[in-house]
Formats: C-alpha cells, structure tokens, sequence
C-alpha cells in the first residue's frame, strides 16, 4: 500500500549526520522507506557502509560518507559530496553529538566543556551555512536539529550536555527566522531518554529507569523509531506550516516532573 501522500517522500533526498545506529540510523531508514534518497554519516565508515546495505535490501537507495563532525573540513567534504551523489540536498537532519563528560559542572575542564560546545553547537552552524543556502537556491527545504530534553531541563551531572542542547535551540529559532522567507523550515527534537548506545549510561541505570517505568505518564522510555516518526513529520508536507519550533518526545517524563 502506498504511504499516505502527506508523509511521502519520494524525489525527495536528505543528509543525516551521525547516522550509522540509534536515533540517526532510524530515521535514516524510515526516510528512505518513505521515498527518500539519504546519505548515511558518521566517523565510521564501516558502520555506515552496513546501514546503506540495509536500506538497499529494502529496496531504497542510500550513500555513505564518513565525517567528523568536530572537523570543518570534513563536513564541507560531507556537503560536497551530498550534492555530488544526491544531485541536491531537501532535508538536513543535524543528529550527531557528543558527550565527553559526565559529572559537575564545576570540575569539567576546558577541554572537555569546549568539544561538547563544538560537537553540538558549532558543527550545527557550520553544516547549516554550507546547506541551507543552496536548498534556499533550490527553492527551499527542511531542517531538523536532535536536540534533547536536556536542553529544557538542569542536571547536575549532564551540564555541559544541557547547555549545549539548549543552544541548539536557539540555533533553530534563529535559523527559523533568518531563512523561513525563503521557504526552510527548521525545527528541534527533543528526546527524552531513548534506548539507544548513546543514552546507555542513563537506561542502564535501575534508579532511573526505575524512576521513568514508575513515575512518567506513559512509564517508559523511548525507542528510536519513535523519534523518526516525528522527522518525517516534520520533514514532509504535513511539517509544511512548521518552523522554529521544539517538540518534545519523552513520554510525559517533562511535564510530570519525573526528570
């Protein structure tokens, strides 16, 4: 059966950065699966390599390109060959991030405080410029940024992470506001705890899964197919009227005060 005509994707092409497993990979599957063309990113070319073989047994088609995010230089190599292999780029999905450090923010070295700001908030701003003019020559396109819940809520031990995150959001309000006249829409994704290698200090952790399973509305935490679903959303026609917004998928963790 064919996909509803409001989520289709079909002739349209989208470059997810750090694609390669968890929140990235799933939504670069799903994109595909709705009729996207998608380059898969990460540090690990083998890893993108496998996702690639996976879409096209499935019958969609995919590219790979290792990238570091913490290297100009490679994600203008991303851009260029995004264009290269894809012939345009409609959707840009800002999904790779680190997290270096975990503890207080008042013993985090300027080190580790900088590769996060970097990772999370530089290397966002530097994609965008390098993408998001050539989609506004091309007419328009979408812009999502994974942010995180972080970004809306303290830690005492996540800090650097939050702050980060919470930068991220206005990136995307700034980015809304400067190119929404010429048809891009950005918006930010904020998910809660997701089952995925990234998160898996917080999941593995029975006070805190304990606490969610307990304590948030839907009494557990997410999967990564769970944000896809979002992205396509915001990525297709029926996200058309969307721009500079966060939506928020924690299973009501944020608004009970489970976090």
């Amino acid at each position: 059966m064919d996909k509803n005509p409001l989520f289709d994707l079909k002739g349209k092409t989208a470059v997810i950065t750090g694609s390669s497993r968890g929140i990235g990979k799933a939504i670069a599957v799903r994109m595909a699966e709705y009729g996207a063309k998608v380059m898969i990113s990460s540090r690990k070319i083998d890893a993108c390599n496998q996702v690639v073989d996976e879409i096209k047994a499935l019958g969609g088609e995919a590219y790979a390109e290792e990238c570091n995010i913490s290297s100009k230089d490679a994600l203008q190599n991303l851009c260029d060959v995004s264009y290269k292999k894809l012939g345009k780029v409609d959707i840009l999905v800002l999904n790779a991030a680190s997290n270096p450090y975990y503890g207080p923010l008042a013993k985090i070295s300027d080190e580790a405080f900088d590769k996060v700001m970097n990772n999370n908030v530089k290397s966002n701003l530097w994609l965008s410029n390098m993408i998001i003019p050539k989609m506004a020559e091309a007419g328009g396109g979408k812009v999502i940024v994974i942010s995180s819940i972080a970004g809306i809520t303290g830690s005492d031990v996540l800090g650097a992470y939050s702050i980060s995150k919470t930068a991220d959001l206005g990136l995307v309000r700034s980015l809304a506001v400067e190119w929404g006249p010429k048809n891009i829409n950005v918006n930010a994704l904020l998910p809660g705890i997701i089952k995925t290698n990234f998160a898996r200090a917080l999941w593995e952790n029975p006070e805190i899964l304990g606490n969610v399973e307990k304590n948030a509305p839907l009494r557990r935490i997410g999967i990564p197919d769970e944000v896809a679903g979002a992205a396509i959303l915001l990525a297709s026609d029926s996200g058309a009227f969307i721009t500079g917004q966060t939506i928020v998928m924690d299973g009501g963790v944020t608004i009970s005060g489970t976090a």
